[in-house]
């Protein structure tokens, strides 16, 4: 029995993020805040030479910043991102996650001072254990499914 996969083109320029968690790659495109008619491929659990599945994402003409990057690991902390000029592979490096996080989740906690309409930005702190948790600065509740509390 052959395997069949699907051919996706080569881009000249712009940016892969490889190694995205299965099914995650929605998510990931919701804390990027990519420009309207931005090109791009999405590969949702696609097959990984190293075993199991994986997301892929190519955006054309878009190199993501350190920063912009390290959103990714927010929901996909073992992710690549690999910078593309003239065909060719120019920058490659693993996403951090940050360790503070500004206006860009949203506290589960309904009491919490930053959803009472209040003039602040949300802020979430990296935990220090190896559970990928990010921890609000103000009621101190944990996120449990980060994807969903990225703000619109």
């Amino acid at each position: 029995m052959s395997q069949k996969y699907m051919k996706v083109e080569k881009i000249d320029h712009g940016t892969v993020i490889d190694h995205i968690l299965p099914s995650k790659a929605f998510d990931v495109l919701g804390v990027l805040d990519l420009p309207g008619g931005t090109t791009m491929s999405i590969l949702v659990n696609s097959h990984s030479k190293k075993g199991g599945r994986k997301d892929i994402l190519k955006f054309e003409n878009v190199e993501l910043t350190d920063e912009e990057a390290n959103l990714v690991a927010l929901v996909s902390p073992q992710a690549t991102i690999n910078i593309i000029v003239g065909g060719k592979v120019v920058k490659k490096f693993n996403t951090e996650a940050p360790k503070v996080v500004r206006g860009i989740l949203t506290c589960s906690n309904p009491n919490c001072i930053s959803n009472q309409n209040e003039p602040i930005t949300t802020e979430f702190t990296l935990a220090s254990d190896e559970g990928h948790r990010y921890v609000c600065s103000y009621c101190e509740r944990d996120i449990v499914d980060l994807a969903k509390s990225v703000s619109p």
